[in-house]
């Protein structure tokens, strides 16, 4: 019988440190973004902040602190807010697809309209340095946060024509990478799902041969300090 090696469930998981940048609105924090077919959950080890959301149902602020879980599904833009020392385990949904290209930044919809504008304003140099891409991945949030802000006064004025706008631009951005994430979610949560309907079947048998495959799996993180979307990411490869 099969088994599946990946993380439970096929979640993924990150250390983040939230920046502590400023932005225009004073506060310090990442970038606000949404994932299209990720849910994305957060537990929080450090510090103090919260996570600002935006849905069709409106905007809300949930305070964040050690011990606090909080969790969202794919639509909910959301941008985390440093107090002081925000530190948080990720948990990532179809092999951490949230961190390698299920994502849209909130940019200004003069941003959203061509991929290639898009791609230029969100890409941060590969081969540059660490203060290159420090100043690549504040400009990006920066402008992430100027349409952030502009899609709150919207909805809090009742107009919810350019969050709809937003939706529809950031699915016809990621709508050609659709089937490479169709294949990962085949290898991870599909496959995860499928293996777990064999052993209850098993079970169902009183068969337990399947338990003589158990294994066990250790990892240090395969990266630190990585510029991610809200903050320094401490990464691993499963």
């Amino acid at each position: 019988m099969p088994t599946f090696e990946g993380l439970p469930g096929a979640v993924a998981v990150s250390h983040l440190r939230v920046y502590d940048w400023p932005a225009a609105d004073g506060l310090r924090g990442g970038t606000p973004h949404l994932h299209l077919t990720c849910s994305e959950g957060y537990v929080v080890v450090g510090g103090t902040g919260s996570v600002q959301t935006l849905t069709a149902s409106g905007f809300r602020e949930t305070p964040l602190e050690p011990g606090a879980l909080v969790w969202f599904t794919p639509g909910t833009i959301h941008r985390l807010v440093n107090g002081n020392g925000l530190r948080i385990v990720v948990l990532m949904e179809n092999s951490g697809l949230p961190e390698a290209g299920d994502a849209v930044l909130t940019l200004p919809p003069d941003r959203l309209a061509d991929p290639d504008v898009y791609r230029a304003a969100v890409t941060l140099p590969a081969d540059g340095s660490e203060a290159e891409q420090e100043r690549a991945a504040r400009a990006r949030r920066d402008l992430a946060v100027e349409g952030f802000l502009a899609l709150r006064r919207a909805a809090g004025a009742g107009d919810p024509e350019p969050l709809a706008a937003f939706h529809r631009a950031a699915a016809a951005l990621v709508r050609p990478r659709a089937e490479g994430w169709r294949e990962r979610w085949r290898r991870g949560a599909a496959a995860a799902s499928e293996v777990t309907g064999e052993q209850l079947d098993a079970v169902a048998r009183g068969d337990g041969g399947y338990l003589a495959d158990a294994c066990v799996h250790a990892e240090q993180p395969s990266g630190y300090g990585k510029f991610g979307m809200c903050g320094r990411l401490d990464v691993y490869r499963g």
